[in-house]
């Protein structure tokens, strides 16, 4: 009979507590702290995460249920709504954001050598953004509407492996565009948006950052075409031009050549238009780009429909975006641990059987391979899937 530790405390005990001991330490967490420690506060919101927990008194009401196995489960403080209300509210967010971008670069690390739809060696990059309604009322800090409020996620997803390298959380006001102005565009690397994102002024940045972009182009594109290429209209191509801009604006926010690509898809019967500052690809090989960022879509959904970030336990921008954070955290981890162990479930999978088994003492391995097959027909046809 196994004896070890409760499958929580195993989960956490792949985390990297000193990096997350140097977060706390850079942003001085535990300054006037005596008992409920920033881990502890870590450990109780990813528990929240884990097992789908709906308000803080039902986080209190479930952990004192349990009370003599919070030593177990790593909580060493005391835990009540009032301590982690105020935790949420006190202190500083970017220490878990720090410490997700710390999980962040583990788990690129781990699928950095995933198979790819596309024969590319560069990083490829789908940007995009979400947003999450709040009550005006409860929330005052988050404009959006006159009477609605709400926050964006704006986000930059490595497609290798749907891991998100970087996360902004505004206001719902802020023009998605304007992350362009915050992000630190990586050389050789492919950004694929869509046509809200496009401006020539921040195209023409990431440019001059060595870095390549695939964007859809507005219908209303004024521009002067300067070469053709020959394409393959069976494939779904129509155009592969090389082309100048003659707006009287866009020409002088980007005076260099881009290159056009226009594409129909057979499948929907619609038509797209693309630029790039990519000449060396194939046309058709820019068309797969974009459809690439299909995946920054699917990971919002399925974070929306799995991780506690649509109802917060607190109300204020701090609270909130520790909230966001911790539970980003948490989908990275279990990302690393089905990596790590080699396991052929999905993420949606692996989250349920640890949403029942926390308090278990059996080996983690065990657990996540040890069911029964009928639990793969709880995922329904239209299930959003990743890391398949």
């Amino acid at each position: 009979m196994y004896r070890g530790s409760l499958v929580f405390s195993q989960l956490m005990a792949l985390l990297p507590l000193q990096s997350f001991q140097r977060c706390v330490k850079r942003y001085q967490g535990h300054r006037y702290v005596k008992r409920f420690s920033c881990w502890d506060q870590f450990l109780v919101m990813a528990f929240a995460q884990l097992t789908f927990r709906e308000s803080l008194r039902d986080i209190e009401s479930c952990l004192r249920a349990v009370r003599s196995k919070l030593y177990h489960l790593g909580i060493r403080g005391a835990v009540s709504r009032s301590t982690l209300a105020d935790a949420n509210e006190t202190r500083d967010w970017r220490i878990f954001a720090d410490f997700a971008q710390v999980l962040i670069g583990t788990a690129r690390r781990l699928y950095h050598q995933d198979n790819f739809a596309l024969e590319l060696d560069e990083t490829v990059y789908a940007l995009d953004s979400t947003t999450i309604d709040l009550c005006l009322e409860l929330f005052p800090w988050a404009h959006f509407r006159r009477h609605k409020g709400a926050i964006k996620l704006h986000t930059q997803l490595d497609v290798r492996g749907s891991i998100p390298t970087f996360i902004h959380i505004t206001h719902g006001k802020v023009h998605d565009v304007n992350v362009l102005d915050v992000l630190l565009p990586e050389p050789g690397s492919f950004y694929v948006m869509d046509r809200g994102y496009l401006d020539f002024t921040r195209l023409y940045g990431l440019g001059q950052g060595l870095a390549y972009f695939v964007i859809r182009s507005k219908e209303n594109l004024q521009f002067r075409r300067l070469y053709s290429h020959q394409v393959d209209k069976a494939s779904g191509l129509r155009c592969d031009q090389t082309i100048v801009l003659t707006g009287p604006l866009t020409s002088q926010h980007y005076p260099e050549k881009l290159r056009r690509v226009r594409f129909f898809d057979l499948a929907t019967q619609k038509g797209f238009t693309f630029l790039t500052n990519n000449f060396v690809l194939p046309a058709a090989t820019i068309a797969q780009l974009y459809r690439s960022r299909w995946q920054v879509e699917l990971f919002f959904k399925w974070i929306k429909q799995h991780l506690r970030i649509k109802a917060f336990f607190g109300t204020s921008e701090n609270a909130v975006k520790t909230q966001v954070w911790i539970a980003i955290a948490v989908y990275v981890l279990v990302a690393i641990v089905k990596k790590q162990l080699s396991l052929q479930q999905d993420l949606y999978t692996i989250l349920q059987i640890l949403s029942v088994t926390t308090f278990e003492k059996s080996p983690i391995l065990q657990v996540l391979t040890d069911f029964e097959p009928m639990v793969d027909m709880l995922v329904t046809s239209n299930q959003l899937e990743l890391f398949n």
